[in-house]
């Protein structure tokens, strides 16, 4: 039986730029870096104002969580996650998938 390797040979610091420590050129690991960070926070507000909708049916329907948990078909600390926006725990997919369930398709604008 072939043995796994998992010896972990580098860790790269919080904050560090990861496109310098791959060998990109400053300028360049520079650019990536920032575009990365860019789309990483577009798709948090997006996460975050998906959360801020199911949070507020919660509330406007005066549900527990574990009642909203059914409804949404997730488990009661899924929901917890939700309503503490918790958005390293969810998909975009996810959240409108649940949005969907409780009759709040979402729509998408580009541009």
């Amino acid at each position: 039986m072939n043995k796994i390797d998992t010896k972990v040979r580098h860790v790269t610091k919080r904050g560090a730029n990861l496109f310098a420590e791959l060998g990109f050129a400053p300028d360049e690991a520079r650019q990536y870096q920032a575009e990365s960070r860019a789309l990483i926070d577009q798709t948090l507000v997006l996460k975050e104002q998906l959360m801020d909708e199911l949070a507020a049916w919660i509330e406007a329907h005066h549900l527990k969580q574990s009642d909203a948990a059914e409804i949404l078909h997730v488990t009661r600390p899924r929901v917890s996650d939700v309503v503490n926006k918790k958005t390293s725990k969810f998909t975009i997919d996810t959240l409108v998938e649940m949005l969907a369930r409780i009759g709040k398709p979402v729509r998408m604008v580009v541009g």
